[in-house]
């Protein structure tokens, strides 16, 4: 069956040239086209012009060769969001070297398995979260670089970054670009290695989807670790010649608001978690101008259309939610050119996504099957770094199987049922979590939920609802009863929970994903 007529003209494939380097991409294109005396990126420590950029990556691309650092040698990146975050990555790429993104959260025993497991030669980390770095040492042998911070038998960073010229590398569209490791909250952390063409091919459709204007300045909540706002935040801006911002340290919900407000943030990113925090927080938008927003974006999770509809009610503009997998990027999303569908997750952008059954039929509109995306697009990742098995799993028959169940409407959008083995059945119902934790979050007392099974021997599962209320609401006695008679006011009576937990917050992986295996065993 073709594409849905609604989607094609966003569904379409960017043309792959053979020869790509995603430092030519963001800047060696940008000075070419006259942007040198433009903002390429501003932070709190200050800002950098195209021209200023291209100078300190050019000398550290330098300053890296000169410590034996060569094309197609892993380097771990462990820092902060950050104008010098964003010097070494394209540094890296620069010299054709492959920058390794792992979260800043990790501990000792990942960053060792990502060290050994990546092949990394070397690392390059702020001084503050060093610690693990400089007591696995002798995995490094191309040398530790640190920023803010060296010690002895450590190169300083900003050392690198003063004088020196690097030519690009001339990659191929298939050579290794980048690889991001997973949080690796379900097993081992994945290596998931991306290649040279993945910028233009999701460079292309993100284009597509919300256009540059003059005078952008692009912001993320979150790591850049993350290759979601690795894209959003850093790549995609640049490649675009409009301005990234920077937002260093963990992120919080009102730090977010200060830096829209500091830096006059036109697009902004974020995990659902941190909208939510936000509207849990009473008269938070009148606290801060976030007047030069045109759009916000989140992805990770469940939006819901109640917290869509909140911000707007309160902050005046719209939140694009989209979906996306770390072994390609952004997939279907809304975007200011498009009718938003509040709960929906939107549709494809330079992507053909399908729902599937089990045997690879394409099921008819409104019928929920497995949600799969043609493999051949070449956003897609070379692979599961030293996992072949993992990676055949997950793509055979000519489509990438995403693990989610998903609906697509007669009008091309999709919507997301749940992944796989979230949904279970309780006394032979098929029960799709997200369905009741979106009507759950259209009360005004509720921040998030999460629904969960209980095995139950007669019942096969009880239906359990863990609650995290808005600030100031308490858990009263009859609270539990009154969110039933909402449930009941919007879904079948054999979908309300029988158990409601209340908590303060739900857990979260460091990218802001809900944590259902950790509720689970609470």
């Amino acid at each position: 069956m073709p594409p849905h007529p609604n989607l094609t003209v966003w569904a379409r494939y960017a043309p792959i040239p053979p020869r790509i380097n995603i430092a030519a991409e963001c800047i060696d294109k940008r000075i070419a086209a006259g942007d040198g005396p433009k903002l390429a990126f501003v932070a709190d420590s200050g800002g950098l012009t195209y021209a200023e950029l291209d100078a300190k990556v050019s000398a550290f691309a330098a300053g890296l060769s000169a410590l034996g650092i060569a094309r197609r040698d892993r380097v771990l990146l462990r820092m902060w969001n950050s104008l010098e975050f964003v010097v070494a990555f394209l540094g890296l790429a620069k010299l054709g070297a492959v920058p390794v993104t792992q979260n800043t959260a990790a501990g000792l025993a990942d960053v060792e398995y990502v060290l050994k497991h990546s092949d990394a030669v070397a690392a390059i980390a702020l001084g503050e979260q060093a610690e693990p770095l400089r007591r696995l040492r002798a995995l490094l042998p191309k040398g530790l670089v640190i920023l803010r911070g060296a010690q002895s038998g450590e190169q300083d960073f900003d050392d690198l970054t003063r004088t020196g010229t690097m030519t690009t590398a001339n990659t191929g569209a298939e050579d290794p670009a980048f690889m991001c490791y997973t949080s690796g909250t379900t097993g081992r952390p994945k290596g998931i290695l991306h290649a040279q063409r993945w910028l233009v091919a999701r460079g292309d459709a993100n284009r597509d989807r919300v256009p540059p204007q003059p005078g952008d300045v692009v912001m993320a909540a979150g790591e850049w670790s993350f290759i979601s706002l690795l894209g959003h935040n850093v790549l995609f801006p640049l490649r675009n010649g409009v301005t990234g911002a920077a937002m260093e340290g963990r992120p919080t919900p009102e730090r977010f608001l200060e830096c829209i407000e500091k830096f006059r943030v036109t697009v902004a990113h974020a995990v659902p978690t941190i909208y939510r925090r936000l509207l849990a927080m009473d008269g938070v938008e009148k606290r801060h101008d976030t007047s030069s927003l045109r759009g916000c974006n989140a992805s990770g999770e469940a939006l819901g259309a109640a917290t869509l509809g909140e911000w707007r009610q309160r902050f005046g503009g719209d939140i694009w939610e989209h979906y996306g997998i770390s072994e390609m990027q952004l997939a279907i999303s809304h975007g200011p050119l498009i009718e938003l569908k509040p709960g929906s997750i939107g549709v494809p952008w330079g992507a053909d996504a399908r729902i599937l059954d089990d045997a690879h039929n394409e099921l008819a509109d409104g019928e929920v099957g497995q949600l799969c995306i043609r493999a051949d697009n070449p956003s897609f990742f070379l692979g599961y770094h030293k996992d072949k098995a993992k990676t055949d799993e997950v793509i055979h028959h000519g489509w990438f199987h995403t693990g989610d169940l998903a609906r697509r409407d007669a009008d091309g959008y999709f919507w997301i049922a749940g992944r796989n083995d979230d949904c279970f059945k309780s006394r032979g119902i098929f029960i799709v979590p997200i369905e009741i934790e979106n009507a759950l979050q259209e009360s005004p007392k509720v921040a998030e939920a999460c629904i969960v099974p209980v095995p139950h021997a007669e019942d096969g599962n009880l239906i359990r609802a863990v609650v995290a209320l808005k600030a100031g609401v308490t858990a009263d006695p009859g609270l539990a009863d009154e969110l039933k008679v909402l449930l009941q006011s919007k879904l079948a009576r054999n979908k309300i929970p029988h158990i409601f937990d209340f908590v303060d917050a739900l857990p979260k992986s460091p990218i802001g994903k809900v944590l259902r295996r950790e509720i689970m065993k609470s």
